[in-house]
């Protein structure tokens, strides 16, 4: 997270037991509240596959009061959904319960099950032979730049005025920190940069961070085409293919024609949960243990 460490006041946590590390949860402070963390995707303890859930309860019950003890009023966290760990971890979600939190936000994440058939809608399939057609080729680059300043940033400025999540500079950053995670994937039409997706790869999630084409991509099939390479080309091997969210204003508003196309590939919808804990009241987890 070092990248973007000026933005965030950093107030992460290491739990040991003796010299052992047993839990990480990164947070970032703002004033009398606790993130978990405004610079990752998601939060919560991060925990390997053998701990119990009384343990999970023990340790965030020290989490809570550490945080407690130096002022924090409020605990914000993004819950991980489960489809991205390697093992079921629903811990945070019955500790959310136990700790009376408030469910401030929800998005709508549509997911492709890769271990299932493939089921694409017809316009789907459509714009999938019209790539065919096109001879559209995809390929996979080290670069960044092609992408970011001539399809990109261009779109999102034009569409919605706003800008992509990571600079140009932070994206090649994390990519050279990180080359087998972060790929570029580009699609060229008689040599011409049409369409892109940079993909966040996890153990069993490919995750699109960003896609985009320019304003030819209905009549070249370059989106549908692109990802039908994916699906049974690159990431044939992984459990789940993440489109990300389609909300605005707060998780309030659902984009629907962006929702629709994300789903007419046969993906299902899994919800995102922000809770927010008043850390006011002392309420002690390990009470729930009998």
């Amino acid at each position: 997270m070092t990248y973007h460490q000026d933005r965030f006041e950093d107030a992460s946590i290491l739990v040991f037991e003796e010299d052992k590390l047993l839990a990480i949860f990164p947070a970032n402070r703002a004033g009398d509240t606790i993130f978990s963390h405004q610079g990752l995707s998601y939060g919560g303890l991060v925990i390997t596959n053998q701990m119990k859930l009384p343990n999970y309860l023990h340790i965030l019950q020290g989490v809570l009061d550490y945080y407690r003890s130096i002022g924090i009023k409020h605990l914000v966290v993004k819950q991980m959904p489960t489809f991205y760990c390697q093992y079921f971890s629903d811990e945070w979600a019955y500790a959310a319960f136990l700790l009376n939190a408030k469910l401030t936000r929800v998005d709508a994440s549509a997911v492709l099950d890769l271990n299932a058939p493939l089921n694409y809608a017809k316009d789907r399939k459509e714009g999938v032979k019209r790539g065919l057609t096109n001879q559209l080729k995809v390929i996979e680059v080290e670069d960044f730049s092609d992408f970011w300043q001539n399809i990109l940033i261009p779109n999102l400025q034009n569409r919605h005025q706003v800008k992509p999540v990571h600079s140009l500079e932070e994206i090649t950053h994390l990519k050279q920190k990180f080359p087998q995670q972060i790929r570029q994937f580009n699609v060229f039409h008689q040599d011409q940069l049409v369409a892109g997706t940079t993909i966040f790869e996890s153990a069993v999630v490919a995750h699109s961070q960003y896609m985009s084409a320019n304003d030819e991509r209905s009549i070249l099939g370059s989106l549908d085409f692109l990802h039908d390479y994916l699906f049974k080309e690159v990431f044939q091997h992984k459990r789940y293919f993440d489109f990300g969210i389609s909300n605005e204003n707060g998780g309030l508003y659902l984009n629907q024609g962006l929702n629709y196309w994300k789903q007419s590939f046969g993906a299902n919808i899994c919800a995102n949960f922000v809770h927010q804990i008043d850390l006011t009241p002392s309420i002690n987890l390990t009470n729930a243990i009998i």
